[in-house]
């Protein structure tokens, strides 16, 4: 079978090293980079877990993949709760196992490319993450807009992170070593928002104690970012055009006008020229925004981004929580590029955390994602009532869903049959015939207990 191996991926184009035994493995793992790393589980008296043990202490531990004949979704599941990739059963499919291998290394690609964005420390490219198409055309206009003095006019969707293009406009500009300070002009009423932006003067209203300079005139040098642009009254838009032309500012109740040097970026997730043409928003402000624009695309057409952006938030949970073990299941990353997100990449990192915080193993599987994420045809019961998404189909439903519960119940149960089929509420025959349909175990012994 290792020869066999060698030969099949050699001519797959990988660079392949192979080993007889355990120490052998551990010593090959330790003395080499590897990206991949394929183990049988049964080794004669050893066991592949030891392998991955060793892969998983090396200093940029491997994707482990375990091949096993032996029908034993128990050390399966051990296996990934301690950080295997994946596992597959012999006999098995030439292209499924190639198909996990690419899979392994795309997953690889995408921590080494997380790593490289942490070890930057650049603000504002944290979460300014992925390789789409989409995103390197933001990221070229990014870079040619940042040396300019021009206002920024940024669009999308909620949740497509316009704030940190914004950021990061600023950081590759040599306006970074000055304050970058966001106003988020819909949540301010409108007298609050103009002395915000423009300051006031002692006596100017009731509360006003004291001379206070704008944020316009306090980021100096730097970066003022007006989120939610589209928000703002008529009355303020006059006001703000006005101070966009004249680059000065007039505090409120001041008769002085205060000259200032930051640059403005602004934001909506509203569509301006439609808000122009009904008279909402005037043209003349509009054009004054919208010098350069950037629109940021929303996740659902830049899906190959998704698990860039999942594995990203997944390692910084890891930190928070103090859980390394912490990892996504292959089925988990399938049914997250599959979902659409409505709520962009904030609905992404709000799920990545949800499901870290509240899985009880180290494997993120589909049942720690939320009941309406677990594809898009799973039903919806508003009120009671059960409505059926376009393409539902029950079967799948049904067949996912026991298949998760099967393995939930064997890792709450470590392993025992018994035991997991009595959380189920299963019989032990039925128990081990669900196992076999899910193709979870190729043999099944009669013998009671824990599987081998």
């Amino acid at each position: 079978m290792r020869e066999y191996l060698e030969v099949l991926l050699s001519r797959g184009g990988y660079q392949v090293v192979t080993a007889p035994d355990v120490a052998t493995a551990v010593d090959t793992i330790l003395k080499n980079n590897l990206d991949v790393v394929i183990s049988d589980i049964k080794l004669g008296q050893e066991s592949g877990l030891a392998v991955l043990r060793a892969a998983r202490a090396s200093a940029t531990p491997p994707e482990v993949i375990l091949i096993t004949a032996y029908g034993t979704p128990a050390t399966a599941v051990e296996a990934m709760r301690e950080g295997a990739y994946d596992y597959i059963c012999k006999p098995f499919d030439n292209e499924e196992l190639m198909l996990l291998v690419q899979k392994a290394l795309e997953k690889r690609e995408l921590l080494r490319e997380n790593r490289e964005l942490r070890a930057s420390g650049a603000p504002g490219t944290q979460i300014l993450v992925g390789k789409s198409p989409a995103m390197q055309q933001v990221w070229a206009l990014i870079n040619k807009v940042a040396s300019s003095r021009s206002t920024v006019l940024i669009t999308g969707e909620s949740g497509t992170g316009k704030e940190l293009v914004a950021r990061a406009i600023h950081w590759k500009s040599s306006r970074s070593g000055q304050p970058f300070l966001p106003v988020n002009c819909a949540a301010l009423a409108e007298g609050v928002l103009e002395s915000e932006l423009f300051g006031h003067v002692k006596g100017a209203f009731t509360g006003a104690t004291a001379d206070r300079a704008g944020i316009l005139v306090s980021a100096g040098g730097g970066s003022v970012f007006l989120d939610e642009i589209g928000e703002i009254s008529p009355a303020m838009q006059v006001k703000l055009l006005r101070v966009l032309q004249e680059r000065r500012v007039k505090p409120v109740g001041s008769s002085e006008e205060i000259p200032f040097e930051a640059r403005v970026l602004a934001a909506t997730n509203r569509n301006l020229e439609a808000e122009v043409k009904s008279g909402r928003f005037r043209e003349d402000l509009y054009y004054r925004l919208n010098v350069i624009a950037i629109e940021l695309p929303p996740l659902r057409k830049r899906r190959e981004d998704i698990g860039m952006l999942a594995n990203f938030f997944l390692d910084r949970m890891k930190e928070t929580l103090g859980r390394p073990e912490l990892n996504l299941s292959p089925a988990t990353l399938e049914l997250l590029e599959a979902y659409s997100f409505p709520g962009n990449v904030r609905q992404l990192e709000n799920i990545i955390e949800r499901a870290a915080t509240l899985v009880e193993g180290s494997l993120l599987v589909p049942a720690a994602l939320p009941p309406s994420l677990r594809g898009e045809s799973e039903p919806i019961r508003p009120n009671g009532a059960v409505v059926l998404a376009p393409g539902f189909s029950l079967d799948r439903y049904l067949d996912e869903t026991e298949r998760h519960y099967l393995l939930a119940a064997l890792e709450h149960a470590d392993g025992n049959k018994t035991k997991a089929a009595e959380i189920l509420n299963l019989s032990f025959r039925s128990f081990r015939y669900r196992l076999a349909k899910h193709g979870l175990a190729d043999k099944l012994d009669s013998a009671d207990g824990p599987l081998e």
